[in-house]
């Protein structure tokens, strides 16, 4: 595996980008969000906790669309780097954003002591999709909406279909 073929796909596309938004999903204002953060925009974590009204001026006032998809791509940032730097094997683009999505959602941390990742490094890529299926709960309950998105995810995964 050569250095270009491993750093091609380092930045979430904006199909990827689409992706995730659609899953998130545009709030303008303050929410807390399933796991009981207060959010804003695209699943923006303002801080852990619920909202309590010690927010920034910025957030309480709300945001645009455009606000929050600069928001979601600067977020995201952080999950494509942490993808970047676990993943040892080559991805394409597609199989990088259903990773992006998947981290951006979950968190860095998770995601670096996952089978999942175990499994991919291992060259297991038709393993990915059924690993992702196992992250849909929050606050101890399998969410409708997180089993819909593991599926998108794996589906983008392996067949590189952003739908």
């Amino acid at each position: 595996m050569s250095a270009q073929q491993k750093q091609a796909p380092a930045r979430l596309s904006d199909a990827g980008a689409r992706f995730i938004g659609r899953f998130e999903g545009f709030r303008a204002h303050l929410y807390d969000d399933a796991a009981g953060h207060c959010t804003i925009g695209y699943g923006h974590l303002v801080h852990r906790g619920r909202c309590n009204g010690s927010e920034s001026e910025r957030f309480k006032r709300g945001l645009s669309e455009q606000e929050a998809a600069k928001l979601l791509r600067k977020d995201a940032q952080s999950a494509a780097v942490a993808v970047d730097r676990s993943v040892g094997v080559p991805l394409d683009q597609a199989q990088f954003d259903a990773l992006v999505s998947f981290v951006f959602n979950l968190g860095a941390g998770a995601f670096q002591g996952s089978t999942l990742l175990r499994e991919l490094n291992a060259g297991r890529y038709k393993e990915v999709p059924g690993q992702l299926d196992k992250w849909v709960h929050a606050g101890g309950t399998v969410l409708p909406g997180l089993v819909a998105r593991r599926k998108a995810e794996g589906r983008l995964f392996s067949t590189g279909r952003y739908s």
